[in-house]
C-alpha cells in the first residue's frame, strides 16, 4: 500500500472585513475574503476550500494559484459558483511538481470526501 502524506497549508485565509484605519486604502472583497494578495501568483499547488463547520468543499490544484483561487470565486464555470457562499476559508499548499500535485488532489478528494468534487472520485457513498 501507497502511504501519502500531505504536507501542512503554507496558507490559510479566512473571509473578514477590512478593518481600516487612517488612509489606508479600502481592498475590494471578494465574497468576503480580503487576503488574496496572500496567495503566491508565481508558485504551483493545492487548493482546499473549506465551510464554517471545516467541511472541506472542494480540492483544486493550479499552476498558478492566486489566479486560479480568483477564477473559482468570479468565474461562470467553476464548479464552486453555485456554493461560493459555503466557502469560508481557504488553504494552499506550495507544490510545484505537477506530478505530485496531480497525486495529492486525487488523493485529497478521496480520502476527505470533497463534497463538490465530482472528477477524481473513486470512492461511494
Amino acid at each position: 500500500m501507497i502511504n501519502i502524506q500531505f504536507p501542512k497549508p503554507d496558507i490559510t485565509i479566512t473571509q473578514r472585513k477590512q478593518e481600516v484605519n487612517g488612509d489606508e486604502l479600502v481592498i475590494k472583497p471578494i465574497y468576503g475574503f480580503i487576503d488574496l494578495h496572500e496567495i503566491p501568483r508565481d508558485k504551483g499547488g493545492i487548493i482546499q476550500f473549506f465551510n464554517h463547520s471545516g467541511e472541506l468543499l472542494f480540492v483544486g490544484k493550479a499552476r498558478k494559484l492566486r489566479q486560479r483561487v480568483k477564477k473559482h470565486l468570479e468565474d461562470t464555470v467553476s464548479p464552486l459558483k453555485n456554493h461560493r457562499e459555503e466557502i469560508h476559508r481557504i488553504s494552499v499548499t506550495i507544490v510545484e511538481d505537477p506530478m505530485e500535485r496531480d497525486i495529492y488532489e486525487t488523493y485529497l478528494i478521496n480520502t476527505e470526501k470533497a463534497k463538490y468534487n465530482v472528477d477524481k472520485v473513486f470512492y461511494k457513498d
